[in-house]
């Protein structure tokens, strides 16, 4: 099993009774699950709904999801609603009464909204609501299900860079486990070149102590422990890459867990080349940590 980005996009069409709609849901990167709706007026009942699809899909991410409706041609009949003519009415005398306006005539009532009222506007019952309902749903189950897809074919393409990253930074740190410079013999090389231009004559050094200092030189920069555990988190990191689940925050505590190794490693570096290996390390460590924050 793979592992899953939090980037990715889906779209789903669907239509009943005279009614189309859209679902459309876009992810991107998120330290939790944070998820935004857009529901259009009367259908707000469907939020619980939604959210609960989400949470049970993906454990990070912020996800923006949104519903779009369109009334579909309807055949075109016209009713008359006689219950807010009735009021429109009653209001219209009223305003007649107190301002002493002219009555509208029967043209000017039918323009008002709801008074006419096309055959798809017709109240529906409880049932008919539901059923619709139901299918939108159905809808965004699909599209959740395809943005989940989309997240997983990212992911591939993710763990194939971090496997990569890993694979680098093993390497790097072997050529440093391999430097000459490392060696005490070559501490004690470099110590007595320093001393050796200092003084401008190495007869007057005492070879013992000089020994003594190389040793104690050669213990400061050990970085055999930092090699150690970077090849431990390397192991780590392939392990969790083949994790089911949600395994974003664990790679991204020993992609620091990485840097604070590389960091202490630069800083112990007694020569020129672990220097240079160590902050090639660095900027793979960096790049493996841009990576990893896009990963659920």
């Amino acid at each position: 099993m793979t592992i899953s980005s939090m980037t990715g996009f889906a779209r789903v069409d669907g239509s009943a009774d005279g009614l189309a709609w859209t679902w459309e849901a876009r992810s991107v990167n998120g330290r939790g699950l944070d998820v935004r709706l857009r529901l259009p007026p009367g259908y707000e009942g469907l939020e619980v709904a939604a959210r609960d699809a989400v949470s049970k899909r993906f454990a990070r991410g912020s996800i923006a999801l949104s519903l779009a409706l369109e009334r579909q041609q309807g055949n075109g009949s016209v009713r008359l609603n006689e219950l807010v003519l009735a009021d429109v009415m009653k209001a219209a005398d009223r305003v007649s009464a107190l301002s002493g306006a002219a009555k509208p005539d029967a043209a000017q009532f039918l323009m008002i909204k709801g008074v006419l009222e096309t055959a798809d506007q017709a109240v529906e019952d409880s049932e008919a609501r539901a059923a619709r309902e139901s299918a939108v749903l159905r809808s965004l189950e699909a599209t959740l299900d395809k943005l989940a897809e989309a997240r997983r074919a990212e992911g591939t393409r993710l763990a194939e860079i971090v496997r990569d990253q890993l694979a680098q930074i093993e390497r790097l740190a072997g050529e440093v486990r391999a430097s000459p410079s490392r060696s005490p013999e070559a501490i004690v090389a470099r110590l007595k070149d320093a001393m050796a231009r200092l003084f401008e004559t190495t007869a007057a050094l005492d070879q013992d102590r000089l020994y003594q200092e190389a040793m104690l030189m050669a213990t400061r920069a050990d970085v055999e422990e930092e090699l150690q555990r970077l090849a431990a988190h390397v192991s780590g990191a392939r392990d969790i890459i083949s994790e089911p689940g949600a395994v974003g925050r664990k790679l991204d505590f020993l992609a620091q867990e990485f840097n604070r190794e590389a960091n202490t490693l630069c800083s112990k570096a007694n020569a020129v080349d672990v220097t240079r290996l160590g902050l090639q390390l660095k900027t793979v460590i960096d790049q493996l940590r841009e990576q990893v924050q896009n990963v659920e």
